[in-house]
C-alpha cells in the first residue's frame, strides 16, 4: 500500500492557484484510475483505489498548506506506513512550467507543506514536482504562487495532469525514471 498526497489549499477560491496543482493531480489521477468515493478521513479528504497491482490512497490534507504533515502524519501511522510508502505531488517554483521531476528527499525550497511533512515525517519520501516556473523576481513569488493559472494555459496544465496520470503506474512500480520520460514523450510527442 502506498500513500500519494497532494499539497493544496481546501476551498474554492484557492482550486485553480498554482500551489494546489498537487491536488489538481491526484483529482485527475482519481478521475483516471476510476478511485473510489472521496472519504473525510485524517483531517483531509481520502481516496482508495488500485493501479495496476498497486493498492494507492489519495490524501488531499484540507489542513492548509502550512499544517499538511498533520495530515499525512496522520494516515501514516494509521496504516501503519514506513517513509518509502510516501509520495507527495507538490508545484515547484524552479522547475519550468508544466514540467515534472521526480525526486527522493532533499529539502523543502521555501515550501512550506514540504516543510510541514519534513518535521512530522522527516525527508526521505518521493516528490513529484510539478513545475510552475518562478515569476523572476522574489518578490512577485507569493502572488505567483497563490495567483490562479491563467487561460492560456489550461490546455497545457490539462495535458500536463494527463500524462501525470496516464503514466501513474510507473510511479506506483517504483521507477521514477521511466516516469518522468514517459510523461515528458507524452507532452514532447
Amino acid at each position: 500500500m502506498q500513500l500519494w498526497t497532494g499539497l493544496g489549499n481546501p476551498g474554492a477560491k484557492y482550486a485553480l492557484n498554482r500551489h494546489n496543482v498537487g491536488f489538481m493531480a491526484l483529482d485527475t489521477i482519481a478521475d483516471m484510475h476510476g478511485f473510489g468515493p472521496v472519504q473525510k478521513k485524517f483531517s483531509g479528504w481520502l481516496q482508495e483505489g488500485r493501479i495496476g497491482a498497486h493498492r494507492i490512497l489519495l490524501l488531499k490534507p484540507a489542513t492548509y498548506m502550512n499544517e499538511s504533515g498533520r495530515s499525512v502524519a496522520e494516515a501514516m501511522r494509521f496504516y501503519k506506513l514506513e517513509i518509502d510508502a510516501l509520495t507527495v505531488f507538490h508545484d515547484e517554483l524552479d522547475l519550468d512550467p508544466m514540467r515534472v521531476k521526480v525526486k527522493q528527499g532533499g529539502g523543502t525550497a521555501g515550501h512550506n507543506g514540504l516543510r510541514s511533512i519534513d518535521s512530522h515525517m522527516g525527508r526521505e519520501f518521493t516528490r513529484v514536482r510539478l513545475g510552475i516556473g518562478h515569476p523572476g523576481s522574489k518578490d512577485r513569488v507569493t502572488g505567483h504562487v497563490l495567483g490562479n493559472y491563467a487561460k492560456v494555459e489550461m490546455d497545457d496544465l490539462a495535458a500536463m495532469l494527463g500524462a501525470v496520470a496516464a503514466e501513474a503506474e510507473w510511479l506506483a512500480r517504483g521507477d521514477g525514471e521511466r516516469f518522468m520520460n514517459d510523461v515528458a514523450m507524452r507532452l514532447n510527442g
